[in-house]
């Protein structure tokens, strides 16, 4: 069995890990045990059931948070020189094509998101192999493959994510950080959880959302009641 780090147990004192909570005590509980010295990201996990290896039953979508992430996004327009005004405009953090597929192919991912458009797909299809495994490739199912590119930089700017499930029927993504009020970081996580049930596949049978878990980046995870946020 691993060691408990001193600050896990102390952690697990403060509350039942066996118990499972409403989403506004799991919040309380997490901001109450994370320990951190910098601002930890609040993260949610949402077990389905769901089989990701069918193709009927791929749960993915995106979600404008109402308070963003916290974090800040480092956003990559790739497009033709007609388009970098209106991608610079919207706040794009670089913008350019050929400079920044060199750069990529040379191990560049200094990224949290690349939008592009349609009529570049072809050059930004060959950096597959190093943005798909960071979920850095755009995809127009996420928005970032478009002819609006001012509008996707603003979207992504203003709190906009993706998800997508893991091939464990897993959604995991950061919602809020640690220092935002537990009413924002509440409606953050219920416009998520909501948005993913939503997407419940017609073919997914029995529970859909079988477990949710609210952490911060070095917390222990905390249950929470699906009803509480899904009723």
């Amino acid at each position: 069995m691993t060691k408990l780090t001193k600050k896990r147990k102390v952690a697990f004192e403060k509350y039942d890990q066996e118990a499972i909570y409403s989403l506004n005590d799991a919040i309380g509980i997490v901001k109450d045990i994370t320990a951190t010295k910098f601002d930890s990201s609040i993260d949610i996990d949402i077990r389905l059931g769901v089989d990701p290896r069918k193709a009927n039953q791929m749960v993915r979508g995106t979600v404008t948070l109402p308070h963003g992430t916290g974090k800040t996004i480092r956003v990559l327009v790739l497009c033709t020189p007609d388009k970098e005004e209106e991608a610079l405009a919207a706040g794009a953090d670089f913008v350019g094509l050929d400079e920044y597929v060199t750069k990529i192919k040379g191990g560049w991912t200094d990224i949290d998101v690349v939008i592009t458009m349609p009529s570049v797909m072809a050059k930004v299809g060959a950096l597959g192999k190093i943005l798909g495994p960071r979920g850095l490739m755009p995809n127009p199912k996420t928005g970032t493959v478009t002819m609006e590119v001012g509008k996707a930089v603003q979207d992504v700017k203003a709190g906009k994510i993706d998800f997508k499930v893991d091939k464990f029927g897993i959604i995991h993504a950061s919602v809020a950080k640690v220092s935002f009020e537990p009413g924002k970081i509440e409606e953050n996580a219920k416009e998520l959880i909501n948005t993913v049930v939503k997407l419940k596949p017609a073919s997914a049978k029995g529970t859909y959302v079988r477990s949710i878990y609210i952490s911060s980046t070095m917390s222990p995870g905390v249950q929470v009641e699906p009803k509480s946020v899904t009723a």
